[in-house]
């Protein structure tokens, strides 16, 4: 009777520190890897636009069909976005190797490069989308719609639970989660040597163990984020939804590391001034940080994919 009644009170305890852990997002989840147990939550089961973070399903469906990753692919008229008319910098034409082009779609998050992993996918766009269906089924969730490979349709839906559910599948994929935590890389575009960025600025940041990464916005989404991480030992898995502005993305993803990592402070009682200027050094040195380890990626990067 006294293990149950301490076990209630840890329980209540932990459901007071998270409620005291503010975030700018509109839904969160964060889920301790090795138990299942959730750590922070807010409006985890809300149905709401996804933007990129469908990239990871794409990207898990494709090498599922177990298509050549050296095959390739010509960027279409039909790759380009006339949805949200969004900018790319592959251009019309362009002959990119698949496993480039899925590098270019998870790391850069380019819609034309994910736009034509779906067209090219076994049997088209019909099979690719028979094939999310099927692989959001297999995956148990239960409230995801997604009807195409880029994220650009706001009737691409989820909720943070049902995403924890596909972040820990894809980092299963060896490919997916090397790309997402690659800082930067190289590809050649027509005979030219192109640099590509990471869209989440945390990957390669000091003090970060990231294990998979993918961002995502859109206006209906706002800004998206999924992350796993390790932190002081242990690992978690985070879905950030509908944040307004990337600094606020930036900011919840701080202080769910400081929370796992045990330090997370009793924000309820504290200065306001003092945690925001805790917040803004450390985002300050995440900044700093990703710009040298850019640099260096950027190097090492450019000896390993230059191309003739």
């Amino acid at each position: 009777m006294n293990k149950k009644l301490i076990a209630a009170i840890v329980m209540t305890l932990s459901a007071a520190t998270a409620i005291a852990v503010p975030f700018g997002s509109q839904s969160v989840l964060v889920v301790e890897d090795d138990t299942g147990k959730i750590l922070l939550e807010k409006n985890s089961n809300n149905v709401v636009s996804i933007a990129s973070l469908t990239k990871l399903m794409t990207a898990m469906v494709v090498l599922d069909a177990k298509q050549d990753m050296n095959e390739a692919i010509a960027i279409d008229q039909s790759d380009v976005d006339m949805i949200k008319h969004s900018t790319s910098r592959v251009p019309v034409g362009a002959r990119i190797s698949r496993g480039d082009v899925l590098q270019l779609a998870l790391m850069s998050s380019d819609n034309r490069a994910a736009a034509s992993l779906g067209r090219t996918y076994p049997g088209g766009m019909v099979g690719f989308k028979a094939a999310v269906r099927a692989k959001i089924a297999a995956l148990g969730m239960t409230q995801t719609v997604i009807e195409e490979p880029t994220g650009l349709s706001p009737n691409n839906k989820s909720t943070a639970a049902d995403l924890v559910k596909m972040a820990a599948a894809s980092s299963k994929y060896p490919e997916i989660a090397r790309i997402t935590t690659e800082s930067s890389d190289i590809i050649n575009i027509n005979g030219r040597d192109v640099q590509y960025r990471n869209t989440n600025r945390l990957v390669g940041a000091k003090g970060w163990d990231i294990g998979l990464s993918k961002t995502g916005y859109t206006e209906e989404a706002g800004r998206c984020l999924i992350m796993r991480i390790k932190s002081a030992g242990k690992n978690a898995t985070l879905v950030l939804l509908n944040a307004k502005a990337s600094s606020t993305r930036i900011l919840d993803a701080l202080s769910i590391r400081r929370f796992i990592a045990g330090d997370a402070p009793q924000v309820a009682s504290e200065p306001r001034i003092r945690r925001t200027s805790i917040i803004s050094a450390n985002n300050a040195a995440v900044v700093k940080t990703s710009l040298k380890s850019r640099t260096k990626a950027r190097q090492k990067h450019r000896a390993r994919h230059r191309r003739a």
